[in-house]
């Protein structure tokens, strides 16, 4: 039996909740700049871009607007090249899976 795919709403829906689970989003410490010339992208900066996108799609979905396909890789697309991009700065992620 095959598995049903989730609908747009949902796909959008169980990124948020995966980014979420993983990335520091409202850690002190990840908003704080100190890790002075040695930094790859700068994850003060990068935490902000993804709090901002999250928070559009929270509110953008809650009115019931389906995000569009493309909408949903670029989200995803984006919250993975910032995990990526903290885990080289040696940014604790919390609940991460390899």
């Amino acid at each position: 039996m095959l598995a049903r795919k989730p609908d747009r709403l949902t796909a959008m829906h169980n990124i948020i909740e995966q980014v979420k689970l993983e990335l520091p989003l409202y850690e002190d410490e990840t908003f704080v700049c100190g890790t002075g010339t040695d930094c790859v992208g700068c994850p003060k900066k990068l935490m902000e871009l993804v709090d901002t996108e999250l928070s559009y799609w929270e509110h953008y979905i809650s009115d019931g607007t389906a995000p569009n396909f493309d909408d949903i890789r670029r989200f995803g697309k984006l919250c993975k090249n910032v995990k990526r991009a903290l885990v080289r700065n040696n940014v604790p992620l919390l609940n991460s899976t390899p």
